[in-house]
C-alpha cells in the first residue's frame, strides 16, 4: 500500500477555542506518528472562524517539537500573501531546528477572501499571477551558490523538500516545468483531478530535486465502528461546506442526525461534487474506497484529512484508516 499522511486545518470546533485546537493537533501528530503516517501538513487559512492554522509556519514549529519521526510541513503555504524571503528564512529555521523532518507546500491561492487578502499583502500590487517567478525566486534562496545578492539566513544550502499544491491545470503545469512533486487538492475540488494527474505526468521534467513524477491527493476518510456512525460524523464536515460556499463561515458545528436529506438539491449536488473523493463508513466501507480510489487513480501518496467534531472520534478515523493503510 502507498504511504499515507495527515492533513489538518487545527479545526476550531462549536464551543471549543484555538488554544485547544492546538492542543489536538499535536495529539494527532503524535498518535499518527505511532500509527505510522508519513507526514503531518497544516494548511494556512486566514479569517475563517473553524481553522487555527493561519500562523502556518509557528504551529508547525509546535508539532514538529512535539514529534520525533513523521515529516511536518505546509500543505500549503500561500505564497502570494509572502516575500519569498520571509518564507525561505521561516522554512530555513524549521529546517534548522528539526533537520530533515521539513516540508514546504506552495499554493497561489490566498487562502481568504479579497478583503482578507489585501489585509494580508499590505502591497496591493501583489499578484498571485506571479507565482511561478516567487517559486523560482524562493527556490533560489534554498541554493547553496544562490544567484540572488540578497541570502536566506537561515535558508541558503537547505534541502528543504518544495511542493506544488493546486487544484486546477495551473500548478499541474508549474509542478511539471520545474520538476517538483505535485499535491492535488481532490479532498475539496476534484474536479479536473484526474486531468490534471495525466498533465503533470505526462509533461514531467527530471530536476536535481526529483527525477519523476511524485503524486499525493487529498482524500477525506470518516471511518467509524458502523457505517450509520461514520455517516452521522461527516456531518459536521458538510455543514461547514454548505455554510462556507453560503458566505456565513463558521466554527466546526456538532453533527446532525438527517442533514444531508434536511437540505435543498443543489445544496446535496453541492456537497456530491466537492466530497466525491471521499470515504465513509465502517472498516470494511472504508477498506473497499480507499481501495477503489487507489486504483483508479494511481497516487503514490494519499493525504488524509477528517474533520471530525469530536476529538476522540477523529482519533479513531485516523486509527482505522492507518490499520487499513497497514493491512495493504
Amino acid at each position: 500500500m502507498i504511504p499515507f499522511s495527515i492533513l489538518d486545518l487545527s479545526p476550531i470546533a462549536e464551543g471549543s477555542d484555538a488554544a485547544t485546537s492546538f492542543h489536538r493537533s499535536l495529539d494527532l501528530a503524535q498518535h499518527g506518528e505511532r500509527w505510522g503516517y508519513n507526514r503531518f501538513w497544516l494548511a494556512e487559512h486566514h479569517g475563517m472562524p473553524g481553522i487555527a492554522s493561519a500562523a502556518t509556519a509557528v504551529l508547525i514549529g509546535h508539532v514538529a517539537a512535539g514529534t520525533s519521526r513523521i515529516r511536518v510541513g505546509a500543505g500549503g503555504i500561500m505564497l502570494p500573501n509572502h516575500s519569498p524571503l520571509v518564507i525561505a528564512e521561516q522554512f530555513g529555521t524549521l529546517e534548522s531546528l528539526f533537520p530533515g523532518r521539513i516540508d514546504l507546500g506552495l499554493g497561489r491561492a490566498p487562502g481568504s477572501d479579497h478583503v482578507t487578502a489585501r489585509a494580508l499583502r499590505r502591497n496591493l500590487a501583489s499578484d498571485a499571477d506571479e507565482f511561478p517567478q516567487d517559486v523560482v525566486e524562493l527556490m533560489d534562496y534554498f541554493a547553496g551558490s544562490p544567484r540572488r545578492q540578497v541570502r536566506a539566513v537561515p535558508g541558503a544550502g537547505l534541502d528543504v523538500p518544495l511542493w506544488i499544491l493546486g487544484s486546477s491545470l495551473f500548478g499541474a503545469q508549474l509542478a511539471a516545468q520545474l520538476g517538483l512533486p505535485y499535491a492535488f487538492a481532490s479532498h475539496f475540488a476534484p474536479q479536473v483531478m484526474l486531468q490534471a494527474i495525466e498533465l503533470y505526468r505526462a509533461n514531467f521534467r527530471p530536476s536535481t530535486r526529483l527525477d519523476k513524477p511524485y503524486v499525493m491527493l487529498g482524500f477525506n476518510v470518516f471511518a467509524a465502528d458502523s457505517d450509520d456512525e461514520a455517516k452521522f460524523l461527516a456531518t459536521s464536515m458538510q455543514q461547514a461546506f454548505v455554510n462556507l460556499r453560503s458566505g456565513r463561515p463558521t466554527r466546526l458545528k456538532p453533527p446532525v442526525h438527517g442533514y444531508l436529506e434536511a437540505l435543498d438539491l443543489p445544496e446535496r449536488m453541492m456537497l456530491d461534487s466537492v466530497l466525491s473523493c471521499s470515504a465513509i463508513g465502517s472498516p470494511s466501507t472504508v477498506k473497499a474506497q480507499l481501495h477503489a480510489f487507489i486504483e483508479r487513480t494511481r497516487p503514490d501518496e494519499l493525504m488524509i484529512t477528517s474533520q471530525v467534531y469530536e476529538h476522540a472520534a477523529r482519533l479513531r478515523s485516523y486509527e482505522i484508516t492507518a490499520e487499513i493503510q497497514r493491512a495493504g
